[in-house]
């Protein structure tokens, strides 16, 4: 089935918004996401219903169809293929890549996907450390253990980021972490919660909002 960018853009945001158990999506949540008007939100999605893409409640929500949840994480599949391509081989950092892998994310071509896939190794994890499913669906266990949940002295590996706003992309990158990279615990500050850490050469402190938005794995 083909669609219209704008479609893709629609059922991706339900996708999100919905969570991993397909609630109810209200059209406002909708219209927010994508920013634009309810009103045109309430005639795309009567578009959908339509196409059997959602299953669509007027004054009661909206939830993906089986077909239109498969249609939107490949959509996803494909988002996080071309982030880790950018970062991995054309030297992206992760802060630049969302914008140019919304745009790429809309090739239709099932067979660039799996090529790209199996050309970058098949990648369970983009660059933020987001799960990248499979040509099935089905996305990968993440552990989410996150920095502020270390113990002082311990020595951690970056996996990823909860926050994967530009805003704190920048953050981190200022800082020179990258996914994969190794840190050190130095100090837990009671107080505050803040997280003294070692990175090569460098100390520094991250707060606890920031630490609690960093996915790690203990080494």
């Amino acid at each position: 089935m083909n669609l219209s960018l704008t479609e893709e853009n629609y059922l991706k945001a339900i996708f999100f918004i919905s969570g991993n158990e397909g609630n109810l999506v209200n059209t406002n949540a909708v219209a927010e996401r994508l920013d634009t008007k309810p009103a045109t939100v309430t005639d795309m999605l009567r578009k959908l219903k339509n196409k059997e893409l959602i299953i669509y409640q007027p004054y009661k929500g909206t939830r993906l169809s089986e077909d239109g949840r498969l249609y939107a994480i490949q959509i996803l599949r494909k988002h996080r293929l071309w982030e880790t391509f950018l970062v991995e081989k054309l030297g992206f950092g992760w802060e630049e890549v969302h914008e140019i892998a919304e745009q790429l994310e809309h090739v239709r071509s099932p067979k660039l996907t799996e090529r790209l896939s199996g050309f970058l190794g098949n990648p369970q994890f983009d660059p933020h450390g987001d799960p990248i499913p499979d040509e099935r669906g089905v996305f990968p266990v993440r552990e989410d253990l996150t920095l502020d949940r270390a113990e002082a002295g311990q020595e951690v590996l970056v996996k990823g980021v909860k926050d994967s706003s530009t805003e704190f992309l920048n953050y981190v990158a200022k800082l020179g972490i990258r996914l994969g990279d190794e840190l050190k615990v130095v100090n837990i500050e009671p107080f505050d919660g803040s997280v003294l850490i070692q990175h090569g050469e460098a100390e520094f402190r991250l707060s606890a909002q920031a630490s609690s938005n960093i996915y790690i794995s203990k080494k």
